[in-house]
């Protein structure tokens, strides 16, 4: 990761999610499975325990169950149940719980991950969540793509400007900090920027010091990620906005 510091790793509930990729700690292997496989019954038992099946309970049984079963390594199994837990979030209009359910999706590594990543980035950004999630969504991008990307600039940029837009005090000048950091790293990687002046020159040149100009590259970069593979109406979405 691109930022450190003790406040940083503090605040990132989201960007350092041990359940999401490299969850084995040096622990006993057979141990640890052992012990999501136990995790994993008891969970699927409260599951059928629970009545209705549209509530928001059972959405967070579906999400927590999808995440164990990345951890177990049974990527199929982990696909259907965040799947699931998404139509749930979707039909709750659970905008986090959405974006986290994509978050798993993408995660899972199946041929659908990348249209459920540019989903859950569109969810994420469209809808005023958590900015730490927006965040960690943003990143994948940066990870996903090649270092002369300017898609990954762009994700860079927005994750950024979502930090100062949706946080304030100490939250903000850790997570401002972080997505700082992050835009510098891509920076670096993009065009071997390493002074203030050529990443002055950097900012310009790729557009990415106005909103107005970096977030509709944005929704190109979404829509390479989804091509045609859209689970909602992204129109019927925005009409829900607070403000349209």
């Amino acid at each position: 990761r691109a930022a450190t510091g003790a406040g940083v790793k503090r605040i990132m509930k989201y960007l350092n999610e041990e359940h999401m990729r490299d969850a084995d700690s040096g622990e006993d292997t057979q141990e640890s499975a052992y012990l999501l496989e136990a995790r994993l019954a008891e969970l699927r038992r409260r599951r059928v325990e629970v009545q209705d099946r549209d509530s928001g309970d059972y959405a967070d049984l579906l999400l927590e169950e999808s995440r164990l079963l990345i951890r177990l390594e049974k990527m199929d199994e982990a696909w259907e149940t965040a799947h699931a837990a998404f139509d749930a979030y979707l039909g709750q209009e659970n905008w986090p719980g959405a974006v986290e359910a994509c978050d798993v999706l993408y995660a899972a590594d199946r041929p659908g991950s990348l249209a459920a990543l540019g989903q859950g980035i569109w969810l994420a950004v469209t809808f005023p969540i958590d900015p730490e999630l927006t965040v960690a969504m943003l990143e994948h991008v940066v990870e996903e793509t090649p270092d002369d990307s300017d898609g990954a600039a762009v994700a860079a940029v927005t994750a950024h400007y979502v930090a100062d837009l949706r946080t304030e005090g100490k939250r903000r000048e850790d997570l401002v900090f972080y997505t700082n950091n992050l835009l510098g790293t891509v920076a670096r990687r993009h065009s071997q920027v390493q002074s203030q002046e050529s990443y002055d020159y950097w900012v310009q040149k790729l557009e990415l010091h106005d909103p107005q100009l970096f977030l509709p590259r944005l929704r190109n970069v979404v829509d390479v990620l989804v091509q045609d593979e859209w689970w909602f109406d992204r129109d019927a979405l925005r009409e829900r906005l607070p403000v349209n």
